[in-house]
């Protein structure tokens, strides 16, 4: 999609970090928030071990809720999405307003292990995945596509 702007909710050790800058234009900039510093620490060590310049990606440590209403309305090209699942619903509403037209969301782990779609009684966190996937499937403002890789993916096209 020729991004130059992604943000990321969950930096981790900067595996996803890292194919999404690989996916990026060369002059990208990849900004990736998370609570702990020293995910951070282990992600901005494997950026540059995989040749990466330390320009083309932007670490802010925090609550992806506190740091994503500091950051630009329409400023980017994609938001990817591995946080507090409990968090998705309201990462959604923070991705429509940072997603340019024709931008994408992407909610990774939205099976739960095949529990999104057990009927049995489930964890809050399985009910939100739920809310969430109801959310993007309503919505008018998104195309959706749910892709069975790894634990679900779960991409959204902005109108």
């Amino acid at each position: 999609m020729d991004a130059k702007a992604v943000a990321e909710i969950g930096t981790g050790c900067g595996v996803s970090g890292i194919h999404l800058l690989h996916g990026m234009r060369p002059d990208g900039v990849l900004t990736t928030v998370d609570p702990e510093p020293e995910h951070q620490q282990f992600a901005r060590q494997a950026f540059r071990a995989c040749g990466f310049a330390s320009n083309r990606a932007r670490f802010i440590p925090g609550r992806a809720l506190d740091v994503l209403p500091r950051l630009a309305d329409a400023g980017y090209d994609l938001v990817f999405c591995d946080g507090d699942r409990l968090e998705f619903l309201d990462y959604l509403a923070e991705s429509l307003r940072l997603l340019r037209p024709g931008g994408l969301v992407v909610f990774e782990g939205v099976f739960a292990n095949g529990r999104t779609v057990d009927s049995g009684p489930q964890p809050t966190e399985v009910l939100r995945l739920r809310e969430l996937l109801r959310a993007v499937r309503e919505s008018q403002e998104l195309v959706p596509s749910l892709l069975p890789v790894g634990d679900g993916l779960l991409c959204a096209v902005k109108r």
